[in-house]
């Protein structure tokens, strides 16, 4: 399996390519279909699937265009908000593309069908975890159509995974993020790093669950009723 192909659309949103085999790939929520089919060209790649973790359109607007262009399967958790989709995925079920197995993580909170897509490790590299909006760098989604105790048993289903497993967000709100971090934690000294280092220029894909258990304040909450009362602060900060 090659890196991933890290594509930014709009104003904050990761579009993700993950390459298998010769030049086949998956992209992960594609927002927009013209970016996609300019990798797609330049790389000379065949796209077989695409991976939807939610209905909303900044997630899923290209993909009906990338299925007519390329011939692509969709694959989501929502066939009602989700239009096309040709496969319906539920929790724990794993699809298998080439030489990737790709488990299906359920985690309602930002929607009540959002899912995560975990790629298993393989020839001793690093798992790999597409959370769209459910887990940020830094934060997690708004609640929309959840409670807080959902979202928060979420994070913590995706903070048991593995430390070194590779966490590649939906939006890219790390900077926000961490300075709302540092207020909450200001002895923190991994986040006031971690903010230099954004500040100088270092990308911030992908991080670790080792990262966010030290410097995400919604994962390291230890109650739902804790968690909430943070997401309240988040959402006027």
């Amino acid at each position: 399996m090659n890196p991933i192909i890290t594509i930014k659309a709009f104003n904050d949103n990761f579009i993700y390519f993950c390459q298998y085999g010769r030049n086949n790939a998956i992209a992960v929520d594609p927002g927009d279909s013209t970016p996609v089919l300019k990798e797609l060209e330049k790389k000379n790649l065949s796209l077989s699937a695409i991976l939807l973790t939610h209905h909303h359109s900044d997630h899923t607007g290209g993909a009906s265009e990338l299925k007519k262009k390329t011939g692509c399967k969709i694959i989501g958790s929502d066939r009602t908000r989700i239009n096309p989709v040709d496969e319906i995925v539920e929790d724990k079920q794993i699809l298998t593309l080439g030489n990737l197995k790709i488990e299906v993580i359920a985690t309602p909170g930002h929607t009540n069908t959002s899912v995560c897509y975990y790629i298993h490790p393989d020839d001793n590299k690093d798992g790999i975890l597409f959370t769209g909006d459910t887990l940020f760098i830094g934060g997690c989604g708004r609640l929309f159509e959840c409670d807080a105790q959902t979202m928060w048993e979420s994070l913590q289903k995706l903070a048991a995974l593995p430390d070194n497993t590779l966490i590649y967000p939906g939006h890219d709100y790390t900077l926000e993020n961490y300075k709302f971090a540092q207020q909450v934690e200001p002895d923190n000294q991994l986040i006031s790093e971690l903010i230099r280092e954004i500040k100088q220029g270092k990308p911030t894909v992908p991080s670790t669950i080792a990262q966010e258990k030290a410097t995400n304040v919604f994962v390291k909450t230890r109650t739902p009723e804790e968690f909430a009362k943070l997401r309240q602060k988040k959402d006027v900060f």
